[in-house]
């Protein structure tokens, strides 16, 4: 009988037969994930110091944006240095932490583009009622729901990926410990395994997208009924970046999963690199480019007004929810 302690570490192949490419995608990935960084922490930033955007919609936003970085740094860094190393380890806990953070903050970011969509509904739809259905206390209830959600799911993964014996296999063909990557190692039953994971799709993956469906139903519904070609356009906009957010994201997801399958394994490495690398940079792009109060508050920050009224005003709505608004 063997078990998974006869591996020790793991060996990331990425794309080695192309060491002319990786060098490209280097460069490429470290100016995207640098962009993640700091755009997502601009705003983070804007969304504690402007109080314009002291709304549960910019702390869902927040959310989301610390969710982008820290999943990218969760494997990354490590992917740059492999790019640049002949031999590209890593240990086995190290693995085993890069697949739980991985998978934990993709069920979550999915959960929480739905708290997001709820979030627009309610504004929306029940705009007198939105002060009271959308407190502090009930966003950051949901935002703890799913985030807890999200990680749960992810220890249950690991511990039945971790769970079966790998038999000295130690070669993931991928750039990081991608849990199906890690799952053609093992040499036992994944049946379980399989049927769980299926299972997680459907609960934290398709069920959302089909509350967010719906919430942009009822939504639209609700705006075609506004008398007004301004108040039309001023209600769509709030959703506009949502909404593509959401494209986007499904939109890979769902070309990453149900595109043919490539003649070339590198091709979906690739295609699974821009998932999790280029996908979570494009959020703060665009939330700049399509939301009117972020641009405002950004063009404050860079006017210096901002941090002055802070400083002037340490203690006026210091929380991003503390001047809830519609």
């Amino acid at each position: 009988m063997t078990n998974q302690t006869a591996v020790t570490e793991f060996i990331l192949l990425g794309l080695q037969e192309h060491r002319n490419l990786e060098t490209v995608l280097f460069v490429l990935c470290l100016g995207i994930y640098s962009v993640n960084v700091l755009g997502n922490s601009l705003l983070m930033g804007l969304s504690v110091l402007d109080p314009r955007l002291h709304s549960p919609m910019y702390f869902f936003l927040s959310n989301l944006s610390l969710m982008d970085i820290c999943g990218t740094s969760s494997f990354v860094p490590l992917m740059l240095v492999n790019f640049l190393e002949a031999q590209r380890t890593i240990s086995f806990p190290g693995c085993v932490l890069q697949m739980y953070l991985t998978l934990a903050l993709g069920s979550t970011e999915c959960l929480l583009l739905a708290v997001m969509a709820y979030d627009r509904y309610v504004a929306i739809c029940q705009p007198l009622r939105y002060p009271e259905i959308m407190n502090g206390p009930t966003c950051v209830r949901m935002a703890v729901l799913s985030w807890g959600t999200g990680f749960a799911n992810s220890l249950l993964q690991s511990l039945l990926t971790w769970s079966l014996p790998f038999c000295g296999h130690n070669i993931i063909n991928h750039f990081f410990c991608e849990i199906l990557a890690v799952l053609k190692l093992a040499c036992g039953d994944i049946s379980l395994n399989a049927l769980m994971l299926v299972v997680a799709t459907a609960v934290l993956t398709l069920a959302p997208l089909l509350l967010i469906c719906l919430s942009y139903v009822v939504i639209l519904a609700t705006i075609l009924r506004v008398p007004s070609a301004a108040g039309r356009h001023k209600a769509f906009s709030t959703c506009s970046a949502h909404i593509t957010v959401v494209v986007v994201f499904y939109g890979t997801i769902s070309f990453m999963y149900f595109k043919p399958k490539a003649k070339d394994p590198d091709l979906d490495k690739i295609i699974a690199l821009f998932y999790g690398v280029v996908t979570p940079s494009l959020n703060p792009i665009i939330y700049s480019l399509r939301n009117a109060e972020v641009k405002a508050a950004a063009l404050a920050l860079l006017a210096g007004g901002l941090l002055s009224r802070k400083m002037a005003h340490p203690l006026c709505c210091s929380s991003p929810l503390s001047c809830t608004a519609g």
